[in-house]
């Protein structure tokens, strides 16, 4: 399918609602992808399952604390200009383009790079949500190596990283971006279609896409608009309320820190903590773990069913707090070891969301 300007405002609310409040702000990403769609240039969304053994395939996105990539706007073409970098070193040419997690910003670069370069753009990213650090990835739990990859800032300033791991090169990277001024633009996880077809969430843009449609026409119709994100997602509404406190701190180029929800309605004399790091990691109904990472928990707003990103969350805003289940891959034992809360620094075991729901009775 040729993406439309109305599939790219689709996805981009979509793919919010599953970067579980991380991914970069979406309408940045959406105005950039727009303004390249409008420019005329065709981005051509392709399956998974056409992709050749031998095809090259590079993801692109940006990296850093959200709230300083708000600061630093991009031009647009910034994502060619590290997708071609990684081609010049590779000395071959991508033949597809792919995000790496869904995400407002980052669901929105692979498009932008897609449109200037013509590439088609794969329907599947390495996370089916978000996640803060470069290894926590589908691709890094099939031994795909982040490295080489290209960083790149918005000077122009560039550097090849290849690292021994993926946990060296989040560490390194992550390093790098900081003196970046806390933001880079990078391609990396540059892989064959074989790895590409084995390790991806396949279906990740058109899931965003339906979700995002759905949203729209739910508001048109004066449908529930909640219904429809908890059809599509198979989620559960977790919480309602009132934003009383936020806690947020840049910590090694990340954003850092909590909120806390004041529960109204059937959720009255309640409170909710959320703990984030660049995405939401915990949520937290009084002392009970209610989800935790790798699940998706999103903070959307109750009049609008908007999704509110961590660098967003501020006191008084009205919301609901919602619950996904994260895609099987990071159930397993090796994805727990990756995205689990024990890796966070939590002291919990990791139990699917559906579980805890029906014990607490939500």
């Amino acid at each position: 399918m040729i993406l439309t300007v109305q599939d790219v405002k689709d996805i981009a609310v979509g793919a919010a609602i599953l970067g579980s409040g991380g991914g970069g702000d979406p309408y940045i990403g959406m105005l950039m992808a727009i303004q390249a769609v409008e420019k005329g240039k065709k981005v051509e969304l392709m399956e998974p399952e056409i992709v050749d053994d031998n095809d090259f395939i590079v993801p692109v996105a940006m990296m850093g604390t959200p709230t300083v990539i708000i600061e630093k706007i991009p031009g647009g073409e910034e994502p060619v200009y590290v997708l071609r970098a990684i081609e010049r070193y590779y000395n071959r040419d991508a033949k597809f383009i792919t995000p790496i997690e869904a995400g407002g910003v980052n669901s929105m670069i692979p498009i932008v790079a897609a449109a200037y370069t013509g590439k088609p753009l794969l329907n599947g990213d390495g996370m089916g949500r978000a996640f803060p650090e470069l290894q926590m990835v589908t691709f890094h739990l099939i031994g795909v190596k982040a490295t080489p990859m290209i960083l790149s800032d918005e000077r122009g300033n560039t550097i090849v990283l290849d690292a021994i791991d993926n946990f060296w090169a989040e560490k390194i990277a992550r390093a790098v971006t900081i003196k970046f001024g806390g933001s880079a633009y990078i391609a990396i996880y540059a892989m064959m279609g074989r790895e590409y077809r084995r390790g991806a969430v396949k279906g990740a843009i058109t899931l965003a896409l339906e979700l995002g449609r759905a949203i729209r026409e739910a508001k048109k119709r004066g449908v529930n608009v909640f219904d429809a994100i908890l059809d599509i997602t198979k989620g559960f509404k977790l919480f309602k309320g009132k934003i009383v406190d936020v806690k947020r701190f840049n910590i090694g180029g990340f954003a850092r820190g909590e909120a806390v929800i004041e529960g109204f309605d059937e959720f009255k004399n309640r409170r909710m903590t959320i703990k984030f790091q660049n995405e939401n990691l915990i949520a937290i109904i009084d002392d009970e773990v209610i989800a935790s990472t790798p699940d998706l928990i999103t903070i959307v707003d109750i009049e609008t069913a908007k999704p509110i990103t961590t660098e967003r969350l501020r006191y008084g805003l009205r919301v609901a707090v919602i619950g996904i289940p994260c895609d099987p891959k990071w159930r397993t034992e090796e994805g727990l070891k990756v995205v689990g809360p024990r890796y966070f620094g939590y002291d919990i075991n990791y139990e699917p969301i559906e579980i805890r729901v029906k014990r607490l009775g939500l």
